[in-house]
């Protein structure tokens, strides 16, 4: 499986930027698909999740409200829209996917990942 991201950028505070991560390759493998990032310094964490059907979601609290997680599994592609953004969400972005149908928020518990998209939120 491999994944493609993009859709990264620069933006002010408060404006908004939506991710798109296609995958391609042995996609029926696939079971929870989502978004990780990590900043400079920091490792990484998780920020959100969707099951295979899209029918569980799941956020990190520090975008509850302001990113939505969704999925086309026809296009074999799931989006992170963010909204509101806020400096303090500077961070390259990577999507994810894994094999394993356990609903999971580890980061080690993914194991395809995409090249990851840098998000810049300016003050």
């Amino acid at each position: 499986v491999q994944l493609q991201a993009s859709g990264g950028g620069l933006v002010q505070a408060g404006g908004s930027l939506r991710l798109s991560c296609a995958a391609s390759g042995r996609t029926l493998r696939i079971y929870d698909m989502g978004w990780f990032r990590q900043a400079p310094g920091k490792e990484r964490e998780f920020v959100a999740v969707v099951s295979w059907m899209g029918g569980r979601v799941q956020y990190a609290d520090s975008v509850k409200g302001r990113f939505t997680i969704s999925r086309e599994n026809a296009k074999n592609t799931q989006y992170l829209q963010m909204n509101s953004l806020k400096p303090e969400d500077t961070a390259v972005y990577y999507c994810a996917a894994r094999s394993d149908p356990l609903h999971s928020t580890a980061v080690q518990t993914y194991n395809y990942w995409g090249q990851g998209t840098q998000v810049t939120v300016s003050s």
